[in-house]
């Protein structure tokens, strides 16, 4: 509870590029700042957790791949980061929606839409026009207390599902969407580039799709081995072999159906648009730092590809709740460090270089 306590401790960025550290890799500060104070609608939360995203990383690392040309800023200065959270309700404003009481345990969709909207109105919240997200625009979950918005979308967490596994809901529902936005059929050879923590998830919902063949990508042998012991039919390696040539073999010569790109990196997305065969489907999920050219003959003459991209998790929080209640999601082994808040630092450096890690948590 958060009783008389005033103040609290969080990380803080007060501006892209100047985060109080002086180090060779700007870092976020921890400062002592106000406890947030609730009003109509909105529910103060004592965090229990909160993941390490890679969009957390590159902003923490002095890339502005917000605010860059064709993509508006999201977030606001200064902001406290992490969407990934999960905690429990302390404190309730008046007007509060739902039926959550002080006690419950809590999470909270990334985006907090406006509800007035063109994309709002017509069931798209996820590109709400006027919305904001957590973590950026919004204070996020690396601070012992957070506020839930008026508008936010907030689902009930059941206390037995264990806090490695709750603390994957948010990428998992990313997940879930950007899986659900391939539109997987049971005879689909379906190849996906990246098997971080989001790429992981993805493969689950893959293998609930049924196709006839799951291959994952990856670079670092470790993730390999975790995808194969979650189901990937073949990992293969893009540092050790043609990936683009053994897909080609896998499928006589044609090229997978559907291609997810989880990565953020350009080489990703140039490899699979060689690797789709025609008419397939090519979803991108992965976050850039710098824009990426391709040759836009190959979706259009060349191929005629069904291109989607994926953003955030819409619809799928429930479900993704639902499963990880039942035990139908397997997270086993997909949160590799879980750190305190005091550590901060080296939580961003081991989620940075990934080495030996998948998912990074923070416990405040």
């Amino acid at each position: 509870m958060a009783g008389t306590k005033k103040t609290m401790r969080a990380l803080v960025a007060r501006a892209v590029g100047d985060y109080r550290v002086q180090d060779p890799v700007p870092q976020y500060q921890i400062e002592e700042v106000p406890v947030p104070t609730v009003g109509e609608g909105e529910m103060l939360v004592k965090v229990e957790a909160c993941g390490i995203c890679i969009g957390d990383v590159k902003l923490s690392h002095n890339k502005e791949a917000w605010g860059s040309k064709g993509v508006p800023p999201h977030f606001k200065k200064p902001f406290t980061p992490g969407h990934e959270f999960i905690g429990h309700v302390v404190e309730m404003g008046p007007g509060v929606k739902g039926d959550f009481k002080i006690g419950d345990r809590v999470t909270s969709e990334q985006i907090v839409p406006c509800w007035e909207c063109k994309n709002c109105k017509s069931g798209h919240y996820w590109m709400c026009l006027n919305g904001g997200l957590y973590g950026f625009r919004y204070d996020g979950g690396m601070a012992e207390y957070m506020k839930f918005q008026k508008g936010a979308l907030n689902y009930h967490i059941p206390e037995q599902i264990p806090m490695e596994t709750a603390a994957l809901i948010e990428p998992y529902a990313c997940s879930k969407h950007a899986v659900d936005r391939g539109e997987i059929k049971n005879d689909d050879v379906v190849v996906l580039s990246g098997a971080g923590a989001l790429g992981l998830g993805m493969l689950e919902f893959i293998k609930m799709k049924n196709p006839k063949l799951a291959v994952v990508l990856d670079i670092k042998e470790k993730r390999l081995e975790l995808a194969k012991q979650l189901g990937a039919d073949i990992v293969l390696n893009p540092a050790k072999e043609n990936v683009v040539a053994k897909v080609k073999e896998l499928t006589g010569g044609i090229g997978c159906d559907v291609y997810i790109e989880a990565t953020g990196f350009p080489t990703s997305v140039t490899q699979g648009l060689e690797m789709v065969r025609k008419l397939g489907t090519f979803v991108e999920f992965g976050f850039f730092i710098d824009p990426v050219s391709v040759n836009w003959t190959i979706v259009g003459d060349a191929k005629e590809l069904n291109i989607h991209g994926s953003h955030l998790g819409p619809y799928c929080y429930q479900p993704v709740l639902d499963w990880m209640a039942n035990g139908r999601l397997s997270t086993k082994g997909v949160v590799s460090h879980v750190l305190k808040l005091d550590d901060h630092k080296k939580g961003f450096e081991i989620a940075g270089k990934g080495d030996d890690s998948i998912k990074v948590v923070l416990v405040p």
